[in-house]
């Protein structure tokens, strides 16, 4: 159950009411899971985070397979069931085996992938373990994705990790329609 209640145009601060009306269009309604359950308290915040996530998920040079695998292991090095809920069918459907997104999934032996599959996995899981990324695993990834690419999938991953943030600080609900199992944490 989320930490925080559920936010109002009344519970947002005056000068961002407006920025709050137009979340709200454009979602239908106050967003009640997820990450946009806590950005829509901050509702400015939020709409600029939300520009980023257009160019990121719409304008950006990677395809949508290298997108949902930068996600799912971004979930997966910060145990996000929420964005993990929201990216493993996707990442299914954009192309990625179930073999690799079980194996992300489980913290299992990878099964052999593409060079540019083993690109991103290595350079995010190489980042989020130690903190750095090592000269090997950032010329793998360069050489795969290119300058820009490399990049973008860095600021989709940098990205990603504010969502995880938020979800897991503030503990927020799952989408209720959510098919694939929980990350084992």
């Amino acid at each position: 159950m989320a930490r925080i209640p559920i936010a109002t145009r009344e519970s947002v601060p005056d000068a961002q009411q407006g920025a709050f009306d137009a979340m709200v269009e454009r979602s239908g309604a106050v967003p009640r899971n997820g990450p946009g359950s806590v950005m829509v308290h901050v509702p400015e915040a939020g709409r600029l985070a939300n520009q980023l996530s257009n160019y990121l998920r719409n304008e950006s040079t990677l395809p949508s397979k290298i997108q949902e695998l930068a996600m799912l292991v971004v979930a997966r090095e910060l145990d996000c069931q929420h964005i993990w809920n929201a990216h493993a069918g996707s990442g299914r459907r954009a192309g990625l085996s179930d073999a690799l997104v079980d194996a992300l999934r489980d913290r299992g032996s990878l099964p052999e992938l593409p060079a540019d599959e083993a690109a991103v996995v290595n350079y995010g899981q190489e980042f989020y373990r130690t903190h750095h990324v090592s000269r090997g695993a950032f010329q793998a990834a360069q050489e795969q994705l290119g300058v820009q690419g490399l990049v973008e999938v860095t600021m989709l991953m940098g990205y990603y990790a504010l969502l995880a943030f938020n979800c897991n600080a503030f503990d927020t609900d799952l989408l209720p329609e959510r098919t694939e199992p929980l990350l084992p944490v």
